[in-house]
């Protein structure tokens, strides 16, 4: 009866991260269809800027995917091989005493608040990077992009460590038997047997860069315009959620219904780059 009862509680637990999921995905098509009622599918591919307040609104939503594209990409760009490059460190070649030390500094990064981080970029990264790029404006993706990098970083390092670790020690020492260098045991055998747990760390690091908020409200700027250029301002579907959020947009207006219009469009790109670790994750999965 005691393990029924476990295993009862253990279904219910499980049922209740579903229902919480499906609640917001109804939540979210509910309410993106009361917006298409007045708006057509088509205006949010018309014009090249993104204006619902406006007298005459436009509603371009490309212009917010690149933003936030941009800044998840240049994130990645710095946080990828970093952290990849400390989890092997951390795994492979630092004693215990060094990982004992690094490990809790590196995991400190990963609890500073991400409001911390805006201002970092905005009063740090910004007036650093104008030294060397004269035409990068105060607001501007650049800036953003290696916060929410540095960021995301321990998340990175973390997992990929943890996947690394986990592969056996037998398959270790069979490498060295074999004479291999512990080089050639790290990049040849470890870190291909350990590949579905790292692709899974960049993908959760991936949608945490796209789905950061203070970080781009702060330090990325607000610009509705059509922009691919880093060292310009660019809104991204989070930054703008925000502001919509905190403003006095009336509660059944249009214009409120773009909030969940940007949430729908963030839920899909996080779902689709989901769906393609799991592929990815599967078709390179080793059982030990």
């Amino acid at each position: 009866m005691k393990e029924k009862i476990i295993e009862f509680l253990l279904k219910i637990f499980a049922m209740i991260s579903i229902l919480i999921t499906i609640s917001i995905v109804v939540l979210l098509l509910f309410e993106a269809k009361d917006f298409f009622k007045e708006v057509s599918f088509v205006e949010l591919f018309k014009g090249n800027s993104w204006n619902p307040l406006l007298s005459n609104p436009s509603y371009n939503i490309m212009t917010l995917i690149a933003g936030t594209l941009i800044i998840a990409l240049i994130a990645c760009i710095i946080a990828v091989p970093l952290g990849l490059l400390i989890a092997i460190y951390l795994s492979e070649y630092a004693t215990r005493k060094i990982r004992g030390f690094l490990k809790p500094i590196l995991e400190v990064l990963a609890f500073i608040p991400s409001v911390v981080y805006g201002f970092f970029a905005l009063t740090f990264i910004t007036p650093f990077l104008r030294t060397f790029i004269h035409n990068l404006e105060i607001y501007n993706a650049l800036s953003a992009g290696i916060a929410i990098g540095i960021m995301v970083i321990p998340m990175i390092a973390s997992l990929s460590e943890d996947a690394l670790r986990s592969v056996p020690g037998s398959i270790r020492r069979g490498a060295y038997a074999l004479g291999s260098t512990k080089y050639e045991v790290t990049t040849k055998v470890l870190i291909p047997a350990a590949k579905s747990g790292i692709i899974s760390s960049f993908i959760l690091a991936v949608s945490r860069a796209i789905g950061e908020t203070m970080i781009v409200a702060i330090a990325s700027g607000s610009n509705p315009l059509f922009n691919l250029n880093p060292l310009k301002s660019v809104q991204t579907l989070t930054a703008y959620m925000a502001n919509v959020s905190m403003g006095d947009v009336s509660y059944s207006s249009v214009e409120y219904k773009t909030i969940f219009v940007c949430g729908a469009v963030l839920f899909f790109i996080t779902l689709v780059l989901n769906i393609i670790a799991r592929k990815i994750i599967n078709k390179n999965k080793y059982n030990f």
